[in-house]
């Protein structure tokens, strides 16, 4: 808590050092950011609930595949972060695992792995969750539902990705346990869906990209991608997730997404 304050106060400091112009300006461009931000959040609000299929592709450094299938659930909380229920069918050495998130938005994350193989359920603790999802290159932190109130948000500039002109927006974990610095967001402007996400460690250093690929229209309303890659920048693999059926208004609760759901999973 002191680490913070002395931060705290060395950075008004520094603030009340700078020109008014040059603090006026990054006002604006945090304000725009978390505008952005809001939009983005807002057209993906209503969807209730969804079903997905997906096989997950994932790449070692010499471009070796191994696949899982997999189905993820997803119920839509409004007053909070979102639930998920990711459960693997196939191979057969981690058929069986599920994986349960209770997104949050003023406190931290609940997760937990549960692996037949031990029949046991464990919990993903705070200063673990940036380890790797299940030998992939995404982190349990990444399988958490977008929330306003876990970042700070900057515009930085326009950028162009897929033929789509993009706003381009600077996001700062709120969490000190998340395994980022920060984060580069490429959000177009036709739809404010998000294309490209430049992930930095804790050094600041680049450690992985997200790209997105191929939406569709659901509901006349939500976008969602048909493909998604992550490279890690410093290991050089890579997962790719293919979205292969996705399905609105399966009638999920809470029910289907409490702790028992894992060891029901199959």
């Amino acid at each position: 808590m002191m680490k913070k304050y002395l931060l705290h106060s060395l950075l008004s400091l520094g603030l009340c050092l700078l020109p008014a112009s040059v603090v006026a300006e990054q006002d604006a461009a945090m304000a725009e950011g978390l505008r952005i931000a809001t939009e983005r959040k807002v057209r993906d609000t209503g969807w209730g609930d969804t079903e997905v299929v997906m096989t997950m592709i994932l790449r070692d450094a010499r471009g070796r595949e191994s696949r899982r299938e997999m189905r993820t659930l997803t119920l839509e909380v409004l007053d909070d972060g979102d639930k998920a229920l990711t459960i693997f069918d196939e191979p057969r050495d981690v058929r069986g695992s599920a994986f349960l998130t209770h997104t949050k938005t003023m406190v931290p994350d609940e997760q937990w792995l549960f692996l037949p193989a031990v029949n046991r359920v464990r919990r993903i603790v705070s200063r673990n969750k940036s380890g790797p999802f299940m030998g992939s290159e995404y982190a349990y932190e990444d399988l958490s539902s977008f929330e306003l109130e876990k970042f700070s948000f900057t515009y930085l500039h326009d950028d162009e990705v897929h033929g789509e002109l993009c706003y381009v927006v600077e996001q700062i974990p709120q969490d000190e346990y998340s395994g980022y610095s920060r984060m580069v967001v490429w959000i177009d402007k036709s739809h404010y869906r998000v294309q490209k996400i430049d992930y930095y460690d804790r050094r600041d250093s680049l450690l992985k990209t997200l790209t997105i690929h191929d939406y569709k229209l659901y509901k006349d309303e939500f976008w969602r991608a048909d493909r998604m890659e992550m490279v890690n920048a410093q290991n050089q693999k890579s997962t790719t997730l293919l979205m292969t059926d996705i399905q609105f208004d399966r009638g999920f609760t809470d029910a289907d997404f409490d702790n028992n759901a894992l060891q029901r999973a199959r």
